[in-house]
């Protein structure tokens, strides 16, 4: 029976992860504080925290066929490393396509150039690409040949916390009192989400063939305008749809891909045309395969429901912020 520690488990991908081991027969142990949310039934947890003396006491005794670490923060990795570094067959180290230092260029691989790595044990959101070089490096330097590491491009679907993916799902299902749905006019502007399960399945397969080296572990390349249309058509929306000049969003101070006011997935900046559009093949190769994009939004779309529609997100438009950009729209021009 495969033994699989994963560092964490409560949240999103670590439980994805954890449920994945389960149905294939794996001794599942996570070890976390279980703040983040519920474990999945059937694993051993051990109540940890990760930054505290003798976090790994209880499993660092035990040799482990798998190791899976999703921090970002080299303090926390350098210590699991060194706790149970010996102990893992394979260790599994889930990195960020956000380790590169240049993403103007499309179908990029793994040999790629990444950012210098952060000198320091803590990391803010700020130098997230350089933490996670960081922890690669301290990896490779503990583990050598028996490390995997998974440079995940955007993840989606059911329980995502980002807000990312989901808001175009959601979006096009909320009413708004029939207020029009602002798109940017850019159809054919890639766009590339990994859905959490496909990404889960693809890391425990990888640690029962015992695979290992470097990966770009994104979804299936898929132009904006067919995400829209998956997106609207699942949520049986009616509402018009508004197209907007990517200059004339910028101009208007509309966010790119993220955060607040913001239209998700989209990029408008040149230097950036290559990030939603990394070079997949090695992962194939070791077995990744996708679902089709319209399972990965209509689970999105379940999880928009149970938050709801229209909450306060953390990616995307407020209704407010929504209309008053069709009503200066409206005017562009005049």
């Amino acid at each position: 029976m495969t033994k699989t520690l994963v560092l964490g488990g409560s949240a999103w991908l670590g439980r994805a992860i954890a449920v994945r081991a389960l149905s294939r027969g794996h001794e599942v142990t996570c070890l976390a504080r279980g703040e983040a949310g519920a474990f999945a039934e059937g694993v051993r947890v051990v109540t940890a925290d990760r930054a505290a003396p003798g976090a790994y006491d209880e499993v660092s005794a035990t040799d482990w066929d798998v190791v899976v670490d999703v921090s970002w923060q080299p303090g926390l990795v350098r210590s699991a490393l060194a706790a149970l570094g010996e102990r893992a067959a394979t260790w599994q180290y889930v990195s960020s396509c956000s380790v590169y230092a240049d993403h103007s260029t499309p179908d990029a691989d793994e040999s790629a150039a990444l950012l210098p790595a952060l000198s320091t044990d803590t990391a803010g959101r700020e130098t997230y690409g350089e933490a996670k070089v960081a922890c690669e490096q301290l990896c490779s330097q503990a583990v050598g040949d028996r490390l995997l590491i998974a440079r995940a491009g955007l993840i989606g679907g059911y329980g995502d916390g980002s807000d990312r993916f989901g808001y175009w799902p959601a979006r096009f299902a909320s009413p708004r009192d029939g207020q029009p749905v602002l798109v940017p006019d850019e159809p054919g502007m890639p766009t590339q989400t990994i859905d959490v399960l496909d990404l889960a399945a693809w890391l425990v397969a990888c640690g029962e063939n015992a695979t290992v080296g470097t990966f770009n572990v994104g979804g299936p390349v898929t132009p904006l305008g067919r995400v829209l249309e998956i997106a609207r058509e699942l949520a049986g929306s009616t509402a018009g749809v508004v197209p907007a000049s990517s200059s004339w969003l910028l101009e208007q101070e509309v966010e790119e891909f993220a955060g607040p006011r913001s239209l998700p997935l989209w990029i408008a900046d040149p230097a950036w045309a290559g990030f939603s559009h990394r070079n997949t093949d090695a992962a194939v190769r070791a077995g990744l395969t996708w679902r089709p994009v319209e399972e990965t939004a209509g689970a999105a779309l379940r999880w928009e429901r149970e938050l709801g529609l229209d909450r306060e997100r953390r990616a995307g438009l407020s209704a407010a912020q929504e209309r008053e950009l069709l009503t200066a729209w409206s005017h562009h021009g005049d």
